[in-house]
C-alpha cells in the first residue's frame, strides 16, 4: 500500500515539533542547570533525556510514523554520489567547524540546520520531484537566524548566556513553524 504525501508530511511534522519541544525545554533547563552551577554531566542528561522523553511519547504514539519517515529519507539512495556528498556536507561541515571553532558553536549550529535543510529541501525537489516546504521552512528560519543571533549576542547581551538560549530557541522555532506547517498543509 502506498503512503499519501499529506500522510508523510505530517510525520514529519509530528517529528520537527517534537525536534522543537525537545529543544525548547532542554534550553530551558539547561538554563536552569547553570544557574544552580550543576555538574557538567547534567546538560548530557537534559538533553538526552528532553529528545528521548519527546520521542518515546511521540512514537508510543504514533509508531506507523517512523515508516513514512523512513521511506521519505529513502529518496536520497538515488542520488548521485556527488549530490549526496554536497548535502552531507552542507549537514556536517558547519556542526565539524565547532571544533575548529568552538566560540561560534551557537551560530554553526544554526548555520548546520538551515543549510542541511535547505540543500536537502532543494536536491529532494530536483532529484526526487518532492516539494517539502517543510523542510524549506525550517531551513530558512535558521539561516535568518543567524544574523538575529549575532546583533543579539553582540548588542543587547551583557552575558553571552542568554544570547546561546535566544539561538537554541530560535531553532526549536525554526523546527515548530516547520512542523505547524506541515501539520496544516492540505496537499
Amino acid at each position: 500500500m502506498q503512503n499519501s504525501p499529506l500522510e508523510v508530511r505530517r510525520a514529519f511534522g509530528v517529528l520537527f515539533i517534537g525536534v522543537a519541544v525537545s529543544v525548547g525545554v532542554a534550553s530551558l533547563l539547561s538554563e536552569v542547570a547553570f544557574e544552580r552551577q550543576a555538574p557538567l554531566y547534567e546538560y548530557a542528561v537534559i538533553w538526552i533525556g528532553s529528545f528521548a522523553v519527546t520521542f518515546g511519547v511521540i512514537l508510543g504514539k504514533f509508531r506507523h510514523m517512523l515508516k513514512l519517515i523512513r521511506g521519505r529519507m529513502k529518496n536520497s539512495v538515488s542520488w548521485s554520489h556527488p549530490v549526496k556528498a554536497v548535502n552531507g556536507l552542507c549537514w556536517a561541515a558547519p556542526f565539524a567547524a565547532i571544533g575548529v571553532f568552538p566560540h561560534l558553536y551557537q551560530y554553526l549550529i544554526l548555520l548546520g540546520i538551515g543549510l542541511g535543510n535547505t540543500s536537502t529541501y532543494l536536491f529532494m525537489r530536483r532529484f526526487s520531484s518532492l516539494a517539502n516546504n517543510e523542510q524549506i521552512i525550517v531551513g530558512a528560519l535558521a539561516l535568518a537566524a543567524i544574523p538575529v543571533a549575532v546583533f543579539v549576542d553582540t548588542s543587547f547581551v551583557s552575558s553571552q548566556t542568554l544570547a546561546v538560549i535566544a539561538s537554541r530557541m530560535m531553532i526549536a522555532v525554526a523546527y515548530g513553524a516547520g512542523g505547524v506547517y506541515a501539520l496544516v498543509a492540505r496537499k
